[in-house]
């Protein structure tokens, strides 16, 4: 079984299926799907992005008991690196670790068990979770998808992800009044009034030096249309991106906005939900149980600063988690998936879904 998993792996590392290469992320699908002949394979597509839902009935079901999560997309890489090469036992490649090795996994653990199982299982094929998922694991909620329980088979080395941050992403814009340079007392700079914005942020929510669960923010764009030395701007525009932890939900816009000077505009461009799963939940429980059995370790519950399509079934109040495989490197030139782990997490999953009581 672990050589027809690195074998397809392999297989998927050599498609360049990066967010703008249409045709490769069609051709990886393809490639899935030609792996699950047999089952219900419905498709869906919006803004031309591809995925598919698969499941071993005539008719989707109401709503599935668990759902197993996996992206076929990839952050890019360097042309070298889509041609897989093991050494020792790693596999080496785009997307390896995030997450080709974990969606073969997937479909071949789904192919081994959605027979012996009494509840509803289903596989979901995504092509656009790199560039956030609205089209593909989101589309298919708002089409009525529904799960108990979902799992992404994001790498996380073992461990269970049961929370991560929310993305509220937003324009900050600030207005002055033009004058000429040598005069700055008869204009009002748009960029300064910006600079004590940022003040009062940074003071809110300081850069860490080091690795902390708490709200963070990125100031990743500033731009003003002024392209003279010996002009006054009267105009200026930050982009910030916003991870929130999952405390602050219900909180996080009013207390940027609060910091805000009179005059400026607030423009959200991007408000997605931050994901938590109670540690007590009955599947989390139960997973833990059989890591311990099956892999004689203890399982790690912890927090993701980035995100993963698994925060969209937030939105319909289903749990959902991150589990994958061991690696390293992601978006490095040095991603790797570590070869024994992929046979474990197999296992794993496996036990996993034939102990689920119906």
């Amino acid at each position: 079984m672990l050589h027809t998993i690195v074998s397809l792996t392999k297989k998927f590392i050599s498609i360049k299926s990066t967010p703008d290469n249409t045709k490769a992320l069609e051709k990886v699908l393809e490639l899935a799907l030609s792996n699950l002949e047999g089952y219900t394979i419905e498709r869906f597509e919006r803004n031309g992005v591809r995925s598919a839902l698969i499941y071993n009935a005539k008719k989707r079901p109401k709503k599935f008991k668990i759902i197993l999560n996996g992206h076929l997309d990839v952050i890019p890489g360097k042309e070298h690196q889509y041609i897989p090469e093991i050494k020792g036992d790693k596999l080496y490649g785009v997307g390896s670790m995030d997450m080709k090795a974990s969606a073969v996994c997937l479909i071949r653990i789904f192919k081994e068990v959605v027979d012996k199982i009494s509840y509803p299982l289903g596989l979901q094929l995504v092509t656009d979770e790199e560039t956030g998922g609205f089209n593909g694991t989101k589309y298919q909620i708002e089409n009525g998808v529904r799960a108990e329980f979902t799992i992404a088979g994001e790498p996380t080395n073992f461990d269970v992800v049961h929370k991560a941050k929310g993305i509220l992403q937003v324009k900050i814009s600030a207005k002055g009044k033009t004058a000429h340079g040598a005069y700055p007392w008869r204009g009002d700079n748009a960029i300064w009034k910006m600079n004590e914005f940022f003040n009062a942020l940074q003071k809110k929510y300081p850069v860490p030096d080091h690795e902390i669960w708490a709200t963070t923010v990125n100031v990743s764009r500033i731009e003003t249309t002024n392209k003279a030395f010996n002009k006054i701007p009267d105009d200026c525009v930050a982009w910030l991106d916003v991870r929130f932890v999952p405390e602050e939900t219900e909180t996080i816009k009013k207390s940027v906005q609060q910091l805000l000077p009179k005059g400026f505009t607030f423009d959200v461009i991007a408000h997605e939900p931050a994901l938590f799963t109670d540690e007590n939940n009955e599947f989390i429980k139960l997973l833990k149980k059989i890591v311990q059995h099956t892999g004689g370790r203890t399982i790690r519950l912890r927090g993701a600063h980035g995100s993963s399509d698994a925060r969209h079934f937030t939105y319909v109040n289903c749990s959902g988690i991150e589990f994958g495989p061991i690696g390293e490197g992601i978006g490095s030139d040095y991603e790797w998936v570590d070869i024994p782990s992929l046979g474990k997490y197999y296992r794993i999953l496996k036990n996993f879904l034939l102990t689920v009581k119906s």
